[in-house]
């Protein structure tokens, strides 16, 4: 197997940020919208419940790929070898994994809450975009 070099981490890491807090911001406004709703319903309450966990997860993929980005920079005052870069590693991926699962969980029952027909369309939806999502990763 191939070692990635800091310079692709920090490339990386710079991208991933910027996604995770873009997603993880829409995340926060559908929650901002959901806390000064009248309407209480369990579907309603599931969405939230979704959108919490999506801001949740990108939230600590942001910060777990700041300190992934520090590390790689020119001038960290600390020496960092490959192992040193594991943790924030592995916590960013799984976390913005986690994100994405969130999110379209989010999407997917969003048209639940109009009718049975539009519930099926975003469902649908929702799991087309994982899987062609998954196909990107691997």
């Amino acid at each position: 197997m191939t070692e990635l070099t800091f310079e692709y981490w920090n490339k990386l890491a710079d991208q991933t940020i910027t996604i995770s807090s873009l997603l993880g911001g829409f995340s926060i406004a559908v929650i901002a919208n959901f806390l000064v709703s009248e309407t209480k319903t369990r579907s309603k309450n599931n969405i939230m419940a979704a959108s919490t966990l999506a801001a949740s997860f990108f939230l600590i993929t942001v910060f777990s790929m700041t300190k992934l980005l520090m590390m790689t920079t020119d001038g960290y005052p600390n020496k960092v070898v490959d192992n040193d870069l594991l943790l924030p590693r592995i916590i960013g991926v799984i976390a913005f994994l986690f994100g994405v699962i969130s999110l379209l969980t989010m999407v997917s029952m969003a048209g639940w809450t109009k009718s049975r027909k539009m519930g099926i369309f975003t469902t649908t939806v929702g799991i087309l975009t994982f899987l062609i999502i998954t196909m990107m990763l691997s």
